[in-house]
């Protein structure tokens, strides 16, 4: 049969157990793709790795098994260590460097039965809004190839979007799942912080970060984290919890709802702050849009307040920048990473080796960082940060006893032009995650979900609609989104020569 590389993971894995397609065929298929792939969304591939683990995919689909993400194919975002391809997270820093071991995620979606494509662009270090800071190149947006994917996980997302993977893992330490998968039409969630295993991931901010999944649509983003969700004792960060089936209440009725009406009686909260000024016009009118649709389903909208949003911009770029001037003091050319050539004295090395391995936008959020942490400015801004971040997670508190879910836009703008000279605009850049940092500092899970397009320049392109809820309430987020994309067709919508 001709393959549809556009599929849901669940019409693959229908056509995998009807034995109209086997593994082995699918990943080739994949494969064939991503070598011929123009965007730069993959860093690194192996075919010979690739290949093996479909065979072995398929021998257990031989012997009978069942599992949902059996055989099917994905790509992971370059800063989860891999033994059978380099991780870099996208700097000079560290390229070539091979893991002796796996990341958590990537070992829990082996033993599903998942076959990895290879390594997404991103990034470095997961540091950006654009992902025009790799240092191996800018990731285009397959809507339009002189349109940024977003970031850091841009890209993972264009992959998706692009049909080169039906699914993708992302990290979001700001915004860094929703905000892409917004920008490329798709689907991405980032769960509670805590509910995904940290272990093998390159770290950034690590209050911060967290691993998170993209796909087409709710359906396989509930079926990924149920892959990935759970307890691991070699992450201190990881939380105990039970295993969860998240696509669990896609077809349980809310007491009192209707097949017309199955959202009713949900609360939905707008917050003021998130649809006020500086937000564009094409993203508020698909915004809107999809809002009415959500009153449709019978949700009912409830104005709330979030009164320090716009506090949790300078609060995040003080605080995951004094996260990362330490987390990446280890590059320091001695242990692993670049290391400068021929150095003349230990401080010729340190400073060479990081001059050299670190791009500007590392480079930058490292000072930052240090200048925070140091003498006589520590409680002055990194303590300061710590107290309006505790104040922001009030305010969702706050928000949620008078609402179920907090939606809005995910992104102020639509996806902007990639600079040619690879310059950016530090401030536009930390200003377009305005909508998504209030959820990485409060810990809360967070969806983005196709909403509808908007036109710049005479150019389509997607919006995201953003979905917050409390902690551990991702099954809740997933079901109100297949909700909202089972009488919608934004997130089935394909990109110019998509077909």
């Amino acid at each position: 049969m001709s393959i549809n590389r556009f599929a849901s993971l669940g019409a693959l894995r229908h056509a995998l157990a009807s034995r109209e397609i086997g593994a082995v065929e699918l990943a080739q298929h994949y494969l064939q793709a991503l070598h011929a792939d123009s965007l730069g969304a993959a860093l690194a591939l192996n075919d010979e790795e690739t290949l093996a683990q479909a065979r072995a995919a398929q021998a257990r689909l031989d012997a009978g098994e069942h599992a949902p993400l059996l055989g099917l194919p994905i790509i992971h975002k370059d800063v989860f260590v891999t033994r059978s391809w380099p991780t870099t997270a996208g700097s000079r820093m560290l390229e070539g460097y091979r893991s002796p071991f796996d990341a958590e995620v990537v070992c829990r979606l082996e033993q599903a039965g998942m076959v990895s494509l290879g390594k997404a662009n991103c990034d470095e270090f997961a540091m950006g809004s654009t992902n025009q800071h790799s240092a191996f190149g800018p990731c285009r947006n397959p809507w339009s190839s002189d349109r940024v994917p977003g970031g850091s996980s841009g890209g993972s997302a264009a992959a998706v979007a692009a049909g080169l993977s039906p699914a993708a893992t992302g990290t979001d330490t700001g915004g860094s799942v929703r905000q892409p998968a917004a920008l490329c039409g798709i689907t991405g969630l980032k769960p509670t912080y805590g509910r995904v295993s940290r272990w093998g991931m390159v770290a950034y901010a690590s209050s911060l970060d967290q691993a998170g999944v993209m796909a087409r649509s709710a359906q396989d983003c509930a079926t990924l984290l149920s892959a990935i969700a759970g307890f691991d004792e070699k992450d201190a960060t990881s939380l105990e919890m039970p295993a969860e089936d998240f696509s669990r209440l896609f077809d349980e009725p809310v007491e009192g709802a209707s097949a017309r009406q199955p959202l009713l009686g949900l609360r939905l909260g707008l917050p003021r702050q998130y649809l006020g000024p500086g937000l564009s016009e094409p993203v508020r009118l698909a915004v809107e849009a999809a809002l009415q649709e959500f009153e449709r389903l019978g949700a009912s909208l409830v104005e709330i307040d979030l009164p320090l949003t716009e506090l949790s911009v300078p609060a995040y770029y003080v605080i995951a920048p004094a996260e990362a001037s330490s987390n990446l003091s280890r590059f320091d050319g001695v242990r692993y990473g670049h290391r400068a050539d021929h150095p003349t004295d230990l401080h010729d090395l340190y400073c060479r080796s990081r001059s050299e391995g670190f791009g500007p936008e590392v480079r930058r959020r490292i000072l930052v960082g240090s200048f925070v942490l140091s003498h006589g400015y520590y409680d002055a801004y990194y303590l300061q940060a710590q107290r309006v971040r505790r104040l922001i997670a009030r305010d969702f508190e706050e928000a949620f006893s008078r609402c179920d879910l907090i939606a809005g836009p995910v992104s102020p703008t639509l996806a902007g032009p990639i600079h040619p000279s690879g310059e950016t605009d530090p401030l536009a850049e930390y200003l377009s995650d305005v909508y998504t940092l209030g959820a990485s500092l409060a810990g809360l899970p967070g969806l983005s979900v196709p909403c509808g397009f908007g036109v710049q320049d005479s150019v389509r392109l997607p919006v995201g609609l953003q979905l917050i809820g409390p902690k551990f309430l991702e099954a809740r987020l997933l079901a109100v989104a297949h909700a909202f994309q089972r009488v919608t067709d934004w997130h089935e919508q394909l990109p110019p020569g998509g077909h």
